[in-house]
């Protein structure tokens, strides 16, 4: 019955050019529950939620809230309705505090007509006594620019939570998140569906789902499949009603063969080791080389590092024998290096950039004819090429790329890559934000690059996934390497015994 529910979500479309990516979906969400929305990247998801939101019109449909029909011309009356949202997209403004970006657009202020003034000292205590409630440790006078990522993940967790809405849309919330941040992000969750409040949460986590919702509704082509109790599904089932098939195996076959030493990397140290320290390794052909650790690792700095992003104190880099410096990414390109960067919208994606422009970016030389113009029909060529190997999800080559799921964005940025047909090809969270579907695919081209004889390194904070198609894998904590383990050899166990050597 309809006064069961806090949310009705009625027979809603919505087209864009050269796609449907909502076809009639009806979802209802009930008061005090966690409702969760699955589904692969491009099912529609993010979409929906941008429709409840009023950043999307729908096409028809309804939406009913607390048993009245409502339309958002924008998100400011859905914050003014009730609803509040996490984004998938971080959208914090870097040169701004903590907590001017916490209460943008609501300041407290004292004083009247233009004698009217913000009332920090307020916006403050507000502040301190909203991460009090939350459990988190943010100061609320640092610029946000000086955040990490996760810290930065975590405000806006609490800017959704301070507008006390009646229902709150969590859009892939823990993509960022270490694993305590993760444990006390689930407390608030739960404190908040003990309060009445509707969560629906979109993840790709499918163990996250398993733990922490009562509702589950899945999509599939802009199309609600069904909603199952949570406790009636099984990892199996969940992937089987996503992709429409079963998937028995999450990791395809692996039949590349490790050669000779292409890469080797002796007591690299950062410089006076505020990063990392004497690191040391090596990567053959054909070898996938995991990277395993804990936040604060420092392997993302040691991997920018390689490619020249960051400067090194001391230490060697041999490519086939040969001793390099790499001072820049240029030079790195020179060597053969290509380097997929952990934050595809930071440091990846140039969003008013077509899917084409987006993907021949890291290889222009390649399209300049004698005269200096740019080969187009080649071009256009490589990218229809790309979209096709990889199935990436776009109307056409010529579309936004800011259109695009963030799964299909990341397929984008590897076919960058993959376009300057490197040796050595360094991932950094290559997965993050991908569905199990796209995720098989994705391992399918990094197995096929190692058979070829390219040389992989895959940082990956997801532990079956560097079990999963590592040939060995290197363990970092606080900046050291603490063990390298053959394949074969490694457990979880062994993994997190080495990644906490140092704490």
């Amino acid at each position: 019955m309809a006064e069961d529910f806090i949310l009705q979500i009625q027979h809603i479309s919505k087209s864009f050019p050269g796609v449907k990516a909502l076809d009639d979906v009806s979802i209802n969400i009930r008061p005090g529950t966690v409702h969760a929305l699955m589904g692969e990247n491009g099912a529609g998801k993010s979409s929906l939620m941008k429709c409840l939101f009023g950043i999307y019109e729908p096409d028809s449909g309804e939406i009913i809230l607390d048993g009245k029909p409502v339309r958002f011309n924008d998100s400011r009356q859905a914050l003014d309705a009730g609803i509040s949202m996490i984004h998938q997209e971080l959208l914090s403004i870097p040169y701004r505090s903590v907590m001017e970006n916490l209460w943008l657009g609501r300041y407290p202020s004292r004083g009247a007509g233009p004698f009217k003034f913000v009332d920090h000292k307020r916006m403050y205590r507000n502040t301190v006594e909203l991460f009090k409630k939350l459990n988190m440790e943010i100061d609320p006078r640092i610029w946000v620019g000086k955040l990490s990522v996760s810290k930065t993940q975590s405000l806006e967790i609490a800017k959704a939570v301070s507008y006390n809405a009646k229902v709150i849309i969590m859009d892939e919330p823990t993509s960022s998140l270490t694993e305590h941040e993760v444990s006390q992000l689930f407390e608030i969750i739960r404190r908040l569906r003990g309060e009445g409040v509707a969560i629906i949460y979109i993840s790709h986590k499918i163990e996250e789902i398993l733990t922490i919702s009562d509702d589950v509704s899945i999509m599939r082509d802009g199309r609600h499949v069904g909603t199952y109790q949570a406790e009636s599904l099984t990892t199996s089932l969940i992937i089987k009603y996503m992709v429409g098939r079963d998937l028995s195996s999450r990791f395809p076959p692996k039949d590349n063969v490790p050669g000779k030493v292409l890469l080797k990397v002796e007591a690299l140290t950062s410089p006076h080791g505020g990063s990392f320290k004497d690191v040391s390794f090596s990567v053959r052909r054909g070898e996938i080389l995991g990277i395993g650790g804990l936040v604060g690792a420092q392997r993302t700095e040691l991997v920018e590092a390689l490619f020249g992003l960051r400067s090194v104190e001391s230490g060697h880099i041999y490519i086939d024998g040969q001793e390099v410096t790499i001072k820049n990414p240029t030079q790195a390109k020179s060597h053969k290096m290509a380097l997929l960067t952990e934050e595809r919208r930071a440091t990846g994606i140039i969003p008013m950039l077509s899917v084409k422009e987006n993907m021949l970016l890291a290889n222009l030389k390649r399209y300049i004819g004698p005269l200096g113009l740019i080969n187009e029909k080649q071009g256009e060529n490589d990218a229809l090429k790309n979209i096709q190997a990889l199935k990436v999800k776009t109307p056409s080559a010529k579309n936004k790329i800011r259109d695009l799921s963030g799964g299909n964005q990341q397929k984008v940025l590897f076919a960058r890559w993959l376009l300057t047909q490197p040796d050595i090809l360094i991932l950094d969270e290559p997965t993050r934000g991908i569905d199990v579907s796209a995720k098989y695919e994705i391992y399918t081209i990094i197995i096929d690059l190692a058979r070829q004889g390219k040389s992989i390194i895959m940082i990956s904070s997801e532990m079956p996934e560097l079990l999963g198609i590592s040939d060995r894998i290197m363990v970092m904590c606080a900046g050291r390497v603490t063990g390298i383990l053959e394949g074969r050899e490694a457990d979880q166990e062994k993994i997190m015994r080495l990644a906490a050597q140092f704490m």
